[in-house]
């Protein structure tokens, strides 16, 4: 029997408006940027988390699904429109940089029945795969862009090199903040019902 017959309606409803919060919760947190790199990527404060505690709560699945939307509020909410880019370029851009990166952070709950550890390394699992399709991304699409070097003339040519500090700029303390935020999530009694996952 699927995890779907086995919820009640009631059980449904509650999913659904959790779900439906924590997308607004990270859509809103996604604006609170604490800094951005000049050509898409942004350090925020929690914007990930609301996401990823779907997926701790209601498995892997549910997540994923919660994920997928959030991407496409990502796309909307980007400058991705305005770089001039052509419509090739910029399906890919998407594809990679929101849809797919954005997506897989869905997978945060992967290791949830193991507690409090298994949600902060699913979350740093679900970090290192976003950072991973950010990184190919960089290598596949931006190589031959050199008005997109931001760290200056050094940098054309090495696309596995710029896309490793580029990306990596914005997404290790982004995965740091991300992480202190799971920690500061399980440590409050308060929440303590709220983060056991639903089997």
């Amino acid at each position: 029997m699927s995890e779907k017959k086995k919820l009640t309606r009631k059980q449904q409803v509650m999913r659904i408006s959790v779900t439906a919060v924590m997308l607004a919760l990270a859509f809103a947190l996604s604006y609170v940027v604490l800094w951005e790199m000049p050509f898409g990527g942004s350090v925020t404060l929690f914007s990930m988390l609301p996401i990823m505690f779907v997926s701790i709560k209601y498995g892997v699945g549910w997540g994923l699904g919660a994920a997928f939307c959030f991407s496409w509020l990502q796309v909307l909410q980007s400058k991705v429109f305005g770089w001039g880019l052509t419509p090739t370029m910029l399906v890919c851009s998407i594809l990679l940089d929101y849809v797919v990166a954005f997506t897989i952070i869905g997978i945060a709950g992967i290791f949830r029945k193991q507690g409090p550890s298994g949600a902060i390394f699913g979350c740093i699992t679900a970090c290192l795969l976003r950072f991973l399709t950010h990184f190919i991304s960089g290598v596949v699409l931006w190589a031959n862009y050199e008005e997109f070097v931001a760290f200056g003339s050094t940098w054309v040519g090495r696309p596995w090199l710029y896309s490793l500090v580029y990306n990596g700029w914005f997404m290790l303390p982004e995965t740091a903040i991300t992480v202190v935020g799971v920690m500061l999530v399980f440590m409050l009694p308060q929440l303590k019902k709220f983060t056991q996952p639903e089997l």
